[in-house]
């Protein structure tokens, strides 16, 4: 039986513990707020980005250059998969979600004969796959902080990923990431970044026929997506990074929450047994005073 002393110091230590989980709940819900704000502003104009170069992709024909981010290679051979995770734990089951979908994507790939490399945006990412497919990680990004950095970090991210396009060192780039939906759900999602996945416009094309407006576009298309197409992976790379972070503070709150709540019924029960034994302590002591007064 454990001694009071090991029991109350027990109930101080799970005490402290839920003093700081419930500090981190209140700092991940005040900084949820903001980043919430941030992925809902930010999927208007990502998703209009993407409807204009919908409307478009009709008129590029050849895929030289540029225009290359639209109509792709020609091939299906190399991918770059691109999960992102969050740079800091406690935060449920967020990073072990992305890891495990970016697993069986890469094994499901590899499977049909593709060659995968990756390029994880975040510590959790990257000591994953450092542990387990180290020799395909191509770059790694770490601490961008895109809530203080913002556009600069998706910028980065999308500069390294055209320049290894154009480069021949893939033919499709997908990322991995935690859409946000509330504060208590976000749900992993995959999104073809490199080609434009033009299926998507067919999608919007069927949902809209009334749309029959032709437009003229000052100056010519090609123009146009030159300079739109490079815009339009920084873009959605920041759209991603912005989900990311909402996710995180959302996933990191209701964990918090959890452990708060969970702490709070282990001391109600450390409590109950520190009550119990003491009381079994009292009785025993009394026992052993009448005893001895009965045997005088």
């Amino acid at each position: 039986m454990p001694s009071l002393k090991d029991i109350k110091t027990q109930i101080n230590s799970v005490g402290s513990t839920k003093k700081i989980t419930s500090a981190m709940k209140m700092v991940a819900a005040s900084k949820l707020r903001r980043s919430q704000e941030k992925a809902e502003a930010a999927r208007p104009y990502s998703s209009r980005l993407e409807e204009m170069l919908y409307s478009l992709a009709s008129s590029a024909a050849s895929g030289e250059g540029i225009i290359k981010l639209l109509t792709g290679t020609g091939n299906d051979q190399n991918y770059i998969v691109v999960p992102v995770s969050a740079d800091r734990g406690l935060c449920g089951g967020f990073n072990s979600s992305i890891n495990r979908e970016t697993f069986k994507l890469v094994k499901s790939l590899e499977g049909n004969g593709k060659k995968v490399q990756l390029m994880p945006v975040g510590k959790k990412s990257r000591d994953f796959f450092n542990r387990v497919m180290k020799d395909q990680i191509i770059k790694s990004f770490v601490d961008l902080n895109v809530s203080s950095t913002g556009y600069e970090s998706a910028l980065n991210i999308s500069n390294k990923l055209q320049e290894l396009y154009f480069e021949g060192k893939f033919d499709k780039c997908i990322l991995v990431f935690n859409k946000f939906k509330s504060a208590i759900s976000q749900e992993v999602t995959q999104q073809q970044l490199i080609p434009l996945d033009v299926s998507n416009s067919e999608k919007e094309e069927e949902k809209d026929n009334s749309s029959n407006a032709i437009y003229d576009y000052e100056p010519d298309e090609e123009t146009i997506l030159k300079d739109l197409l490079p815009k339009n992976v920084s873009i959605q790379v920041f759209k991603v990074l912005l989900e990311s972070d909402a996710g995180e503070q959302g996933a990191r709150m209701a964990a918090m929450d959890n452990a708060t709540r969970n702490a709070g019924e282990m001391i109600d029960s450390l409590t109950l047994k520190y009550n119990r034994t003491r009381q079994a302590f009292i009785t025993k002591e009394l026992i052993e005073i009448i005893s001895g007064a009965e045997s005088i």
